[in-house]
């Protein structure tokens, strides 16, 4: 059977993949690149770790326990107490802080242990709310270093992240900064499906 879509499967960005695809892409990343780096670069998978709150965390549906006043008539009250029958719990959803692991590869100098470039695949929590200002900022860090950027946007849902003069519509992105030519232009690649 032929394969029905160009480009990256769409099914590898939900969720429930997402992880797994990211993480095996890193290691994949770093097992092609660590014998043609060797002896010269070590490269060292490591993580991020953050905290997401709000609209893109997990979310909690039902109650245990509801509190409700009780429902008063306009009929005179008296101090007789009625025991009613229990209400239903009311279900709510609860936004949930939400640990965020990343994975990232760092090419080092295998002597003094410096990172010379950073390499990241782009998550879904890079590209919307908490998770997208904590890798902005991130990435600014490392853009304003002495270490080079290589950052791979393999997504199609959400905005990209943001470079200058972004006249090309492309479906996945990759980013190259040279921290040495860091007032030059950056060179990007758009790769279209179309």
């Amino acid at each position: 059977m032929p394969y029905s879509f160009p480009g990256m499967n769409p099914y590898l960005e939900h969720p429930d993949r997402w992880s797994t695809v990211h993480n095996r892409l890193i290691v994949a990343l770093a097992d092609l690149l660590t014998p043609q780096l060797l002896p010269t670069y070590q490269v060292d998978i490591e993580k991020r770790i953050y905290e997401v709150i709000g609209i893109n965390s997990l979310l909690v549906g039902r109650s245990d326990i509801t509190v409700q006043r009780p429902r008063t008539s306009s009929a005179v009250l008296t101090n007789v107490v009625i025991a009613s029958s229990p209400t239903e719990p009311v279900k709510v959803t609860v936004p949930l802080a939400e640990e965020v692991r990343e994975a990232y590869l760092e090419i080092k100098d295998a002597v003094t242990k410096e990172v010379v470039t950073m390499i990241e695949i782009i998550s879904p929590t890079n590209k919307r709310s908490d998770g997208r200002q904590n890798y902005e900022k991130k990435r600014q860090q490392v853009l304003n270093s002495r270490t080079h950027l290589v950052e791979i946007d393999l997504l199609r849902e959400g905005e990209p992240l943001p470079v200058m003069e972004n006249l090309v519509q492309s479906d996945y992105r990759i980013l190259v900064s040279r921290s040495e030519r860091m007032f030059e232009k950056v060179w990007s690649v758009m790769l279209s499906t179309e």
